[in-house]
């Protein structure tokens, strides 16, 4: 996947991200695609070394991979926030 690829897919997954967990979070929108992007990585880097598999593309499983790491994120950062 290229950057921009990255870039689009992290601002789905930030977005989802956000509307799975909504709550007060400061940053608003850079900082959900940020998140997003982070955590499109960081899932497809937790799934590779379990052996689920890998960010790959716009497909329902790389979809659900960096949703997870997205998620992941956003609880560690609100953690860290408050």
């Amino acid at each position: 996947m290229g950057i921009l690829s990255w870039i689009l897919l992290g601002l789905v997954v930030g977005v989802l991200a956000k509307w799975i967990l909504p709550g007060d979070d400061p940053g608003g929108f850079v900082i959900t695609v940020l998140i997003g992007i982070a955590g499109a990585v960081v899932g497809g880097f937790i799934a590779s070394r379990l052996g689920l598999g890998t960010v790959t593309g716009f497909n329902l499983g790389s979809l659900a991979i960096a949703i997870g790491g997205s998620l992941l994120l956003l609880v560690l950062y609100r953690k860290l926030r408050t």
